[in-house]
């Protein structure tokens, strides 16, 4: 059985199993003693530790990953490096995608009008983290010390400093290359560990969804369901359409190839709910199964896991204009420009800043003068939203990582264009 099938009877099992504990709390004769074994010995016990582990393993991987696999791929671009058109062409591409995103967040928020109705005052309370300045973000990007950069997951920080590895393995000679026959031995064993680990996805993924939906009841988003749709509605429309556009518009590759080959790591990042904690899976989706170079994966997709935030940008478009309805304030025309543009901008300036989505929408409400209170809302329903949300920033990096791969000569479209049934594939 494929990966993505055991990973979708996994999700559709944990969802059946979790849900019915939650349907059954508080009912029959015996719900005292049911409900506290059911919580204290499956939900909060064995599910809650099946997936912090196996969420746990996963972390383990990124960071040795990342900073590995980006010090062969730069290391093996040689002196003639192409790091500064391909970092541009990135971060371009990724800024792009954020600026349609929540562009079609607002237009479906203005049509659909999710707020409509409510007529609230601001007498809700919701704190939310300061943004850190334009100066920090700078000198945040900049190690200090790479050891604790790798200790504390800062993925800018250890993409630099691999870089500058990289840079200076492929410049001094036969030191060089034995450091980085080194290297790529240590590259071989990182992901023959992602395929030992992704034997276990299906497990992990059980016991998350298990305890999310025996956690999260009905109840919590009933009044948000126009809004909860609305951003389900917009996601959707953004991963299946908007991205496979643009990787038949730059490269001519096919999207319905795309979707089939990134159908396993979008069940996988939906139910990880983390883009970080999906990186091993996703390099190893563009890598091995669509053809692209690493030097440019290596780069591009956890780069795309740190600042690539589509998912987010749409939840801030539609919240934007969902707040704006509640409390009945037009911000018009110049409003909405406004919240592109500081969406789009802070997505690079927010990254890697815990609770980043809040204190982005934060932002966003502040600067067209909407009420950050309107962001207790929102609360019930973001879990939900956020795993769809992972699974679209992830879909945008392998198409970005495509794209660029394409542009610098560096795609085997023959791998691309293998049927993924095959065996050997993820998919």
């Amino acid at each position: 059985m494929s990966l993505t099938s055991r990973i979708l009877i996994a999700m559709g099992l944990g969802l059946f199993i979790g849900g019915m504990f939650n349907v059954a709390e508080g009912e029959g004769w015996l719900a005292g003693v049911y409900n506290a074994w059911v919580d204290q010995f499956l939900v909060s016990g064995l599910f809650d530790l099946g997936g912090k582990v196996f969420v746990a393993l996963l972390k383990l991987l990124v960071v040795p990953l990342v900073f590995v696999s980006l010090v062969c791929g730069v290391a093996s671009l040689g002196d003639n490096t192409r790091m500064g058109p391909m970092a541009g062409k990135t971060l371009l591409l990724y800024m792009a995608t954020t600026a349609v995103a929540i562009s079609l967040a607002l237009v479906a928020g203005v049509i659909i009008q999710p707020g409509a109705g409510f007529n609230l005052s601001t007498e809700a309370t919701f704190v939310v983290n300061e943004a850190p300045s334009l100066k920090d973000v700078i000198l945040g990007i900049v190690p200090t010390n790479p050891v604790e950069a790798m200790a504390q997951g800062n993925m800018l920080q250890i993409i630099v400093f691999a870089l500058l590895v990289g840079i200076a393995m492929s410049r001094v000679g036969e030191a060089g290359k034995r450091v980085a026959a080194f290297f790529n031995d240590f590259n071989e064993v990182n992901l023959k560990m992602v395929v030992i680990l992704m034997n276990f996805a299906p497990y992990g993924v059980f016991c998350l969804m298990a305890q999310m939906a025996a956690d999260l009841g009905l109840e919590a988003f009933a009044n948000l369901l126009v809004y909860f749709f609305t951003v389900l509605f917009v996601l959707f429309i953004h991963g299946l359409g908007t991205y496979p556009l643009a990787l038949r518009v730059f490269t001519g590759l096919s999207p319905l190839m795309f979707l089939r080959k990134m159908k396993s790591v979008m069940l996988f990042a939906f139910s990880m709910s983390s883009s970080n904690a999906t990186i091993p899976v996703t390099l190893r989706a563009v890598r091995d199964e669509m053809g692209a170079d690493n030097r440019v994966a290596s780069f591009t997709i956890p780069m795309g896991a740190t600042i690539n935030m589509d998912g987010t940008a749409i939840m801030q478009g539609v919240a934007t204009a969902f707040i704006a309805q509640a409390y009945n304030i037009d911000i018009g025309l110049n409003g909405y420009m406004m919240v592109i543009l500081t969406a789009t901008l802070a997505s690079i300036g927010t990254a890697g800043v815990p609770g980043v989505g809040l204190i982005m929408l934060a932002m966003v409400l502040e600067q067209v003068g909407l009420p950050v209170e309107g962001i207790a809302l929102i609360i019930g329903v973001d879990r939900l939203l956020d795993m769809t949300r992972t699974a679209v920033n992830v879909c945008g990096d392998a198409m970005v990582t495509l794209v660029v791969a394409k542009s610098e000569g560096m795609l085997d479209e023959a791998r691309f264009n293998e049927d993924p049934s095959l065996p050997g594939h993820i998919a």
